[in-house]
């Protein structure tokens, strides 16, 4: 069937509907007080990334007088009027939330944002201190004149416009100067509890130089002075032709990240319209560009605030992940993983049994080989300082490490030239090809002969993140698994054409069409009458043809629900076209990040796990893999853990509506239900969910 355009969401748009169910958990009683004010911060980053990313690629393609529609059939300039109309409505609401419900309500728990308007002497003295102490010395006011042009904003950092009236030792009289908040400060100060006047008194790092901004320019007198920030285009591309040395080149490249085209300006709400209009005309940007705020312009920066402040009651109860069975009672790993296949379900199950698969592979004296793949990892990475000792012990080791890893770029050509000091491997996949599978083999030698045993996973080896995504991961020696996976290794490192798989799906391959043969398999059964059904959970579903599948399916009558916690293209609940087909989005206090694909298929059921979201990305332009479960017990964990608990959620859930709207699911009284919760109170206590 045709794509009719009535029948897909705009992927911006889409995303900015995901934002807005982040927001809504800042607005959320239930949520404890703190970890409300942190929903506020992710909200903000996630707008910082949207810009950075996503309106700077449309307003590429307005500058390049690229008309190219997508399958919602709205042009380039639509889309940009249609996110700043959305956009500020967002940004205004936020500000909302946080003076009007999460600021007045920390005050009353002690905790206090103190205003210049409220400080008194000892405070006024204190922060008079800390500014001619820890401020003063490292800031460098630049007034605008012919000698001194205006100057290179960096990407998202805190800066003031001034106003100016007077001259000064030299004559001059410049009607504005620019100072840039130094970015080894923090953004907010805690006063000693002794003149606070509360448990917790902070202060913003702006507030200060505010009040003392006149000690800059003396002999001027100062008329306003007034925060602003500029958000920049973070994409970064390089010309795979002309690329001799990729690392080399992407590291040349990341230094113009600070300074590129600007996409937005957030100005405090007293900036005056002359100075706003003045800033916008030195970004070259437009008035729908301007976010004008009530409060501070990076709300980033309060991201520290729950750390600083102890009150675990204002915070989600603390918890300690379970081990799984399997290896309580084995230290051994590898003969942990000869016995059976090990499930790990993050952060519910403790991301341990990963770095001990590869920490012991790197002491024991029999395994030979280590190969893995880094999309993303932490700056102490221990599984990384574990791969280098191996390499230093002698064994081969191979890292696949993706450069292009966005955001994360100069942290992994960090760990690439410390591996390859070490004498590892170090191999960045393929030109065009973001490597976004997520794969570890070990070859060790046994009784037997060499032995591979690997790990697949749906999320990254990043031990921190592992904490707040939801992620599975799979420890198995499966011979064909195993036989697959190094395959695909041999793929990533070497030169030659794709080989056969026999388990693995892998992008830009077989995932694609496999995806579409198993939701046309089901939509064949479906036309004979008997029972058809897809369940699938990603974090993103915007393929046209995938869409265009699933409508097909829900028209012949397969049932299909669709946890998407992001971006979804596909409507649901169309007369005619996708009444068969639920879809809804979880947002709690635990980022989901896993990728389940699930498939009836008349009788003999079928799971896979992957690294993919359904993007036209995930197939075509990255290395992913997706791994059948073929052991049916963890078929049947995976279904009770993964899948069944999200379906009956009704505290964390959103549905999407036939017009692409989101409203929360339904509650019917003593029903309330939470996936993330049940997992808290089950898996992460070692209860087996099956029992």
């Amino acid at each position: 069937m045709d794509l009719n355009p009535e029948y897909f969401i705009n992927r911006e748009l889409g995303i900015l509907a995901f934002n807005r169910r982040v927001l809504a958990q800042a607005e959320d009683e239930r949520v404890p007080l703190l970890e409300r004010l942190k929903f506020l911060c992710i909200f903000s980053s996630n707008m910082d990334e949207f810009f950075e990313v996503r309106v700077a690629g449309i307003k590429e393609q307005i500058r390049f007088g690229d008309l190219h529609t997508g399958p919602d059939g709205l042009l380039p300039k639509q889309i940009l009027t249609k996110i700043s109309n959305e956009s500020h409505d967002l940004v205004e609401h936020q500000y909302k939330i946080l003076n009007d419900i999460v600021l007045p309500k920390l005050a009353e728990q002690d905790i206090r944002f103190l205003r210049r308007t409220s400080w008194n002497e000892a405070q006024r003295k204190w922060i008079q201190d800390y500014f001619f102490k820890q401020l003063m010395p490292i800031l460098t006011p630049i007034g605008l004149d012919p000698a001194h042009p205006f100057p290179r904003v960096l990407n998202k950092s805190l800066n003031f416009a001034v106003e100016l009236e007077g001259k000064d030792a030299f004559g001059r009289s410049s009607g504005v100067a620019i100072v840039q908040a130094p970015r080894a400060l923090p953004r907010v100060i805690r006063l000693p509890d002794e003149i606070s006047g509360c448990k917790y008194g902070f202060v913003f790092l702006s507030s200060i130089l505010h009040a003392h901004v006149n000690e800059l320019f003396s002999g001027m007198q100062v008329k306003g002075c007034y925060q602003f920030r500029v958000t920049r285009d973070s994409d970064l591309t390089l010309d795979d032709e002309d690329t001799k040395d990729l690392r080399q080149a992407l590291q040349g490249e990341l230094s113009h990240r600070q300074f590129g085209d600007a996409v937005r300006l957030e100005v405090a709400d007293n900036c005056p319209q002359q100075m706003s209009s003045f800033l916008l005309g030195q970004f070259g940007l437009s008035q729908q560009d301007l976010y004008q705020v009530n409060g501070i312009v990076n709300l980033v920066r309060l991201m520290q605030i729950p750390d600083s402040v102890d009150r675990p009651d204002l915070k989600y109860a603390s918890f300690t992940p379970s081990y799984p069975k399997e290896l309580t009672k084995q230290s051994d790993i590898f003969k942990a993983i000869r016995k059976q296949d090990i499930l790990l379900h993050h952060p519910f199950q403790s991301f341990n049994p990963v770095i001990e698969f590869i920490t012991q592979a790197s002491e024991d004296p029999d395994v030979l080989a280590i190969k893995q793949t880094f999309y993303r990892t932490s700056a102490d990475s221990t599984l990384m300082k574990s791969l280098i000792e191996a390499a230093r012990r002698g064994k081969e080791v191979t890292v696949v490490v993706e450069l292009f890893a966005r955001f994360d770029e100069e942290a992994n050509i960090n760990w690439a030239e410390k591996l390859e000091d070490a004498g590892a491997h170090v191999v960045y996949g393929v030109v065009g090809h973001k490597t976004h599978s997520k794969m570890a083999m070990v070859v060790r030698r046994e009784e037997e002969g060499l032995r591979r045993y690997v790990h697949l996973s749906s999320g990254n080896y990043h031990q921190r993140t592992a904490k707040f995504y939801t992620d599975f991961g799979l420890l198995t020696c499966n011979d064909e698994i195993c036989g697959d996976v190094n395959d695909v290794f041999a793929q990533l490192t070497g030169l030659g054409k794709a080989s056969k798989l026999k388990h693995l799906w892998q992008s830009p391959f077989t995932l694609h069409p496999n995806l579409i043969s198993a939701i046309e398999h089901e939509t064949e059964v479906a036309k004979t009458g008997q029972p058809a059904r897809i369940i699938a959970k990603m974090n993103a579903l915007l393929d046209p043809d995938i869409i265009r599948a699933l409508y097909d399916a829900s028209k012949a009558g397969v049932s299909i629900d669709l946890i998407v916690r992001g971006v979804c293209a596909l409507k649901p609940g169309i007369i005619g076209v996708s009444e068969n087909i639920h879809v809804r989005s979880i947002v709690g206090r635990f980022l989901e990040h896993s990728r389940i694909f699930y498939f009836l298929n008349s009788g003999e059921e079928k799971i896979f796990l992957s690294s993919a979201d359904w993007m036209y990305r995930n197939f075509f332009r990255r290395i992913e893999v997706c791994f059948p479960i073929l052991n049916e017990k963890i078929k049947k964990r995976i279904y009770k853990e993964g899948l069944e608990p999200y379906l009956k959620d009704n505290l964390n859930a959103w549905e999407m509506l036939p017009d692409g709207s989101y409203q929360p699911r339904l509650i019917r009284r003593g029903s309330e239900f939470a996936a993330q919760n049940f997992l808290l109170n089950t898996l992460a206590q070692g209860i087996n969910i099956e029992d």
